[in-house]
Order: C-alpha cells, then structure tokens, then sequence
C-alpha cells in the first residue's frame, strides 16, 4: 500500500510551524501593535501560508532537478504582489515583502537534518532560526526607533497663511483645528476665486489614523498631484 506521506513531510510540518510562528509575530507585535489594521493583519498571515505551500509544493514537483532560481523567481513573483481594488501603503508593502520572503525561505529549506553518512541535508534547522531572528531583531530596532508619519490632503480657507514667513503660524493653526501633531506642510493647488488651497499635512501618528479613506476627497488629481 503505498504510504499517505511522504519521509520529510514531518520536516516540511516543522519548518511550517516555525514560518508561521514567526510571521504571526513580527505582524501581531511588530506590524498591529502601531498600525491596528486586522485586514493586513490578516492579509500578511494567510499569505504566508499559501506561499510557504506553493513555494514547497511547486519545488517538489522536481526535487532533483530543482534550482535556487525557481525559489528566486517565485520569490521576485511574490514580493511585487498587489492587490488591484486598493493601494496598499509602503509600510505594508515592507512587512508584505518580509512575510514572503520568511515563508519562501522556509519552504524550500528542505529535509531538515542529516542523510546515512552524517552529511546534512537541506537547511539545518539552527540556520533557519537564525534568519528569523536577525530579521525580527531588525525590524525591531527600527520600529522602536523611527516614528510612524502619516498625511492628509486637507481643503484650507485661509490662503493668506501660505506665505513662507507665516508657515509657522500655518502649522498651528492647522494644529488647533485638527489636533493633529504636524511635522511637515506641502502647498499645492491654489484657488483665490474661491479662496482655498490645497495642503498635504504630514503630521506623527500611532498608525491608528493612516488610512486610505483618510485622503479620499472630491478633489481632482491633477491639483494635487506634484504636492
């Protein structure tokens, strides 16, 4: 009878454990704790693990012939991956790329451990955790040390403020209105028949604020689209 699984699926089950334990990670304690958005949260696990299985699944198909080329080709596949119906921010671009890569890596680390001889087969399992944890180490010091800036296209009626010498009171004036922290300020269109100007407010946020209907208004691209 010929047998349900075969010999390094128990390997494969490990390595996939280990792929999902650590993409769960970085999303849930690194990538929601400041963007606090459960459709990327879940976005970011379940790709991982349908690539992990594609990824694992396609190299099995020739695992004799299979080269690192194929894993890289579905690697540059993956990596640009966009979804059609919404923009996805460059924040989630970044932790997208990064839960591909994990999970490419992971897949085609393949027969954990050692043959007869002695000699190693595949990735040896300390290897793989390794990576995981340069790659969390990393990601951890620079969300703990960069803060997460975020913009709105904001419709201004007071195009008197727009002057370089009263930019300041500009950025507090929009402070007082929105209670937002600003950083930054960017003119664009101006409008003086119906006195209004266009502004991009670039201001710090918890993550929490930065989202794509925050900037969807009824404004024409083209005003905006050098600001």
């Amino acid at each position: 009878m010929e047998q349900l699984f075969s010999n390094t699926f128990g390997d494969t089950m490990i390595r996939f454990m280990i792929c999902l334990f650590v993409n769960w990670f970085i999303v849930h304690f690194l990538y929601f704790k400041k963007a606090k958005r459960s459709d990327f949260y879940f976005t970011f696990v379940i790709i991982s693990v349908a690539i992990f299985f594609l990824v694992y699944l396609m190299m099995g198909m020739d695992r004799g012939k299979a080269t690192m080329g194929v894993g890289l080709g579905l690697f540059g596949i993956f990596s640009i991956m966009r979804y059609r119906t919404d923009s996805m921010p460059v924040r989630e671009m970044t932790y997208l790329f990064v839960v591909v890569c994990l999970s490419v890596v992971h897949a085609m680390a393949d027969n954990l451990g050692v043959d007869d001889q002695g000699k190693i087969i595949g990735t040896p399992l300390a290897e793989l955790i390794s990576i995981d944890v340069v790659i969390f180490a990393v990601i951890y010091v620079f969300e703990l040390r960069l803060k997460v800036e975020a913009s709105k296209l904001i419709q201004y009626d007071r195009v008197e403020l727009i002057e370089p010498e009263k930019r300041q009171e500009l950025i507090e004036d929009i402070e007082q209105r929105t209670g937002l922290k600003v950083t930054k300020i960017d003119v664009g269109a101006i409008d003086f028949l119906h006195d209004m100007v266009i502004l991009r407010v670039h201001y710090e946020a918890d993550g929490t604020a930065d989202k794509e209907i925050d900037n969807k208004i009824k404004i024409k691209k083209s005003e905006y689209a050098n600001i």
